[in-house]
């Protein structure tokens, strides 16, 4: 009898430590939206759309200015915030398309698969795009639940702009195909369930959430509730009601009284698809869209919100990168880092604004498939030489103007974006000097990247 309430007596020391450790890990929460412009907001200047749950998330935390994305297109984009790295350096420089064999090796150590690996229960609920086989799926990276698509939803028999017939649109539940070709207009309204189902179970447990919404991504679409309530058509409607999730997941929060110990941060994959006109975002005064390394291809909304921990109502101008997000979320949980070094720096001084913090970069770059075509150093941005995408004709009500890929080319330039954001007045010449120190960063980065290249997994 006394040895087993011994026993019982060390067992519940052992379970109510292991409570208590739980308790002071924070949760974290990722939400990510896709193909929207950098003005899209309404704390970020938009005035035709109303986006009042996501500025009331700015006023209670941070809100950045100059926060850039891994690349500017959806696959590559996620692959760098999953992973910490270059989505170069990982052989994820190109998107995933359905007939495609290759995706994020299982090798790589995700956020989730580090995060689960210290206890914590992770989800994904959304778009992955990270490769359609089991070995690329999210299961096999970290993620214990995921319930949406395999890539992009306009990769499906229906997009009136395909060069060839697209495959059924998979919906995933883990493992299982549960559905297919679902209703655009559905979309967030099925992750918003999901991930508030979620919180519901696992409020108890240390747990980190990524929402990956499909929208607005074209074919744009919104639940019945939202249509026709924003002034800007079919796109606008559909970023208010992710202003709208991302209100009832704060809420969800606060009902049970989790969000002083939750993280959570919103961002975009990449900038706009300005081809597709009236569907498409609006990125400021920026040059171009989404497919380039100009700002409007780049540079992305970025706020963060953990009430006692991030300072409220706070805007910081300091450059940092999707890529920053991995290293801080490890270090705010305590979490064993990868195997493999990572471009990503934490910027968690940052996030709690503490006297003299400043970016973790001395120069940013700015990659696009394998090829490193700017960097930025402090307020100079310089492009090498490189061709780039322009739309000549825009599109209207979801059909795509024209792109050109071949006949636009940007020479060795510099922009001083301090005054010039939208990359119009190359000061090259002037600033020969500053030049040369720019063009040896990006030589120099390049070869490093080159000559530590990873592969992804190719199913055979």
């Amino acid at each position: 009898m006394n040895n087993k309430i011994f026993f019982s007596v060390i067992l519940l020391f052992f379970s109510l430590n292991l409570q208590a450790q739980n308790s002071q890990k924070p949760n974290i929460i990722v939400l990510l939206s896709d193909d929207m412009g950098y003005s899209d907001l309404g704390c970020y200047g938009s005035t035709k759309i109303k986006t009042p749950q996501l500025d009331k998330m700015a006023s209670e935390g941070i809100l950045f200015t100059d926060f850039y994305v891994a690349a500017p297109s959806c696959g590559p984009s996620r692959a760098g915030f999953l992973t910490g790295n270059h989505p170069s350096r990982i052989g994820m420089e190109d998107n995933i398309h359905p007939q495609d064999k290759r995706g994020l090796n299982p090798k790589e150590q995700t956020i989730a698969t580090l995060l689960k690996q210290n206890g914590y229960e992770t989800a994904l609920f959304g778009k992955w795009h990270q490769g359609n086989y089991p070995e690329h799926s999210p299961n096999a990276h970290g993620f214990k639940e995921y319930y949406g698509t395999p890539y992009s939803h306009d990769m499906w028999p229906f997009n009136p702009d395909a060069e060839k017939v697209q495959p059924p649109l998979p919906i995933f539940n883990n493992q299982e195909i549960v559905d297919y070709n679902p209703s655009v207009n559905q979309l967030t309204q099925m992750v918003t369930d999901k991930a508030i189902d979620f919180i519901d179970r696992k409020k108890d447990q240390p747990f980190f959430l990524y929402v990956a919404y499909n929208m607005p991504h074209v074919p744009v679409g919104s639940s019945d509730q939202f249509k026709g309530k924003s002034e800007y058509g079919p796109y606008g409607d559909a970023v208010m009601e992710i202003d709208a999730s991302v209100g009832k997941i704060l809420e969800t929060l606060k009902k049970y009284k989790i969000d002083e110990n939750t993280i959570v941060m919103y961002f975009t994959d990449n900038g706009p698809w300005l081809a597709y006109g009236n569907h498409a975002g609006n990125s400021m005064n920026f040059r171009e869209g989404k497919k380039t390394t100009f700002e409007g291809g780049m540079r992305s909304p970025f706020i963060v919100r953990m009430p006692g921990t991030i300072p409220a109502g706070n805007k910081s101008e300091e450059i940092i990168s999707a890529l920053d997000i991995l290293p801080t979320v490890l270090e705010m949980s305590n979490t064993k880092g990868p195997m493999q070094p990572l471009d990503g720096k934490s910027i968690l001084p940052l996030l709690k604004n503490e006297k003299g913090a400043k970016s973790p970069h001395d120069a940013l770059f700015y990659t696009l498939g394998n090829e490193v075509q700017a960097v930025r150093m402090g307020k100079w941005k310089l492009h090498i030489p490189h061709k780039y995408r322009h739309v000549e004709v825009v599109g209207n009500d979801g059909l795509r103007g024209i792109q050109n890929h071949d006949d636009y080319f940007i020479d060795l330039a510099l922009f001083d974006l301090e005054k010039d954001v939208g990359e119009r007045n190359n000061l090259a010449e002037k600033y020969p000097e500053k030049v040369k120190e720019m063009q040896k960063a990006i030589v120099k980065f390049g070869k490093a990247l080159r000559s530590s290249k990873r592969n992804a997994y190719v199913v055979e």
